[in-house]
């Protein structure tokens, strides 16, 4: 089992999803760099953090996007390889077109910073296979460009594939049908807004989000 967080400048949760990564998984995930031309070989899993890359200039992800490594990203997850994307790394992933529909500015445009409740929409992804379909878990979002947004077709296209894997119990910044997380078309890369980082224990004041590292890892283990 060998996972990967990649930083860029501006990222300011990949010690967040390097712990939970190594909590759940008990081994350390490699830590690359965004100016890196090549990802490490043998790569089971990759994580795009949060955080503000190249501080959100231009737009949000887009610059980030364009860094050397994101090549080597993009390479990987038409290979196969499970790619994660918390807030900002789903910013990446969409400007990157590994995932449909862009974020926006929240609709009340003012940045967002609570604990917030999610409608799990899929059970049967490799990162949602230990939630049920239909329970609402609780996890913190911390974004000012969170609104999901993608065309009446795109929308219909997600809806119909079954790739909405989080839903906005409560929708806290506009995003169309409530969108919080979506899948690519071969469900192995996941864009989300709330940062399930952040809720992996107790002491975090919940641990819904643990399940989903706990999901990746043990349909890798059992791969």
């Amino acid at each position: 089992m060998k996972t990967a967080v990649v930083t860029f400048p501006g990222s300011n949760c990949d010690r967040d999803i390097w712990v939970a990564l190594r909590d759940v998984s008990g081994k350390e995930p490699v830590k690359v760099w965004h100016g890196d031309a090549d990802l490490p070989a043998g790569l089971d899993f990759i994580a795009l953090p949060g955080g503000f890359s190249y501080g959100d200039y231009l737009r949000s992800g887009a610059m980030a996007a364009n860094s050397p490594i994101m090549r080597s990203v993009v390479a990987a997850a038409k290979r196969g390889v499970p790619v994660l994307g918390v807030c900002n790394g789903f910013q990446v992933l969409t400007e990157a077109q590994l995932l449909p529909g862009a974020l926006m500015r929240n609709a009340a445009q003012t940045f967002i910073c609570r604990t917030v409740p999610l409608v799990v929409e899929n059970d049967t992804s490799l990162f949602t296979s230990v939630y049920t379909r239909g329970e609402t878990i609780h996890i913190p979002v911390a974004h000012h460009d969170g609104n999901y947004f993608a065309d009446d077709d795109t929308l219909d296209r997600l809806e119909g594939e079954g790739r909405v894997a989080f839903r906005y119990a409560e929708n806290c910044n506009g995003s169309r049908h409530d969108i919080a997380g979506v899948l690519n078309a071969k469900g192995n890369v996941l864009g989300m807004m709330p940062h399930p980082e952040r809720a992996i224990e107790a002491a975090h004041g919940g641990s819904d989000g643990r399940r989903l590292f706990e999901s990746v890892i043990g349909s890798l283990v059992g791969a």
